[in-house]
């Protein structure tokens, strides 16, 4: 007999799917092992109940679908310029899964794995997904042992710690590439939700979105969101930078390297009264308004179509690898790479 917390969540090319479910208070989240997937958020207020994180109701649905609905991504997150880059001499080449360069790792996703489980713990408050990336898995060198742990608080906190190590020198840039939608997950278009990111400057990208290696501030421009702005006041406006990935699909520059855990941006929704504040201690915060988002029915039959969910993916800059001047995602033998981002849901 299942727990009360889990239960079968589908077949998939993979293997058979886990679903796993933590309460805290009048929170509760769900995730799967198929990908470590986050599936919902859900907060609960009398007798309304709104799941703000888009995905499907069985494992299957994730791996039909291309946009990367709450995955772990990883080696690498966001994109790598001519799919491949130089350790210690030695040249390794990607996929070119996008163009010519790589995003989020390739071909051979974690999305489409099933990762080993531990827990939930006794209070049924978090999670523990591992998985092992052997050497050469994505063109990557080294064996990699990854562990994202899961953790809901009574105040609406969803903490994500990632942790890995390696035997050789390699890359390491995880992220959970989730959707909101703060009216509900199926609630339609995010252009009205106000955003807010904490950061002074981007790294504007050439035709491919490959960051040209410099940061452009944004003060007098669309993306400077230091201010609460509406995601559609200028989504389509006549800005270079908006027309090469198709509205906004850019990584917001935080800080210069690893920084303690603080806030790094914020979302609202004027309709529901719901906000979405996003700490790390990362560098960058990749912005994702859904742009490209496949047509699919989502949970309970929901119509998820361009721009009915927004990303804000912690990350190093993208091509940052290759990037000198940019915080380096390089995670030397032996060593434990640890980093934390917490997603809080509030009615503000």
């Amino acid at each position: 007999m299942e727990k009360e917390c889990c239960r079968a969540f589908g077949r998939t090319s993979a293997g058979e799917a886990k679903l796993y479910t933590l309460k805290a208070g009048n929170y509760e989240a769900s995730f799967t092992d198929f990908g470590a997937i986050w599936v919902s958020f859900i907060i609960r207020e009398e007798n309304n109940a709104t799941d703000i994180v888009l995905g499907f109701d069985s494992a299957a649905g994730y791996e039909e679908s291309s946009s990367f609905y709450g995955e772990i991504v990883g080696r690498n997150s966001n994109r790598i310029k001519d799919a491949a880059f130089t350790i210690n001499g030695i040249r390794y080449q990607l996929d070119k899964n996008e163009n010519e360069n790589n995003l989020h790792s390739g071909n051979a996703i974690y999305g489409s794995r099933i990762w080993k489980t531990e827990g939930p713990d006794a209070e049924g408050r978090s999670i523990c997904f591992t998985l092992h990336s052997p050497d050469g898995d994505q063109g990557y060198p080294g064996n990699m042992d990854i562990q994202v742990t899961y953790t809901l608080t009574e105040t609406g906190e969803l903490h994500i710690c990632y942790e890995a190590k390696a035997d050789k020198d390699t890359v390491c840039n995880l992220t959970n590439h989730v959707y909101f939608n703060l009216n509900g997950h199926g609630a339609g278009s995010i252009l009205d939700h106000e955003m807010q990111i904490l950061a002074d400057s981007i790294t504007p990208v050439l035709p491919g979105a490959i960051p040209t290696g410099e940061l452009q501030a944004v003060e007098g421009t669309v993306f400077d969101f230091r201010t609460p702005r509406r995601i559609g006041q200028d989504i389509d406006a006549d800005d270079p930078q908006l027309q090469l990935t198709g509205g906004y699909d850019h990584n917001f520059a935080l800080s210069a390297d690893r920084a303690p855990l603080h806030k790094a941006a914020e979302a609202w929704s004027p309709q529901s009264g719901l906000a979405l504040q996003v700490s790390t201690d990362l560098p960058g915060i990749q912005f994702y308004a859904g742009n490209f988002q496949d047509e699919k029915k989502g949970k309970g039959g929901a119509d998820y179509t361009r721009r009915t969910g927004f990303a804000l993916e912690t990350q190093y800059y993208p091509n940052s690898i290759n990037e000198p001047a940019f915080a380096s995602p390089l995670l030397k033998a032996g060593e434990t790479y640890h980093s934390e981002t917490v997603y809080r849901l509030y009615r503000k």
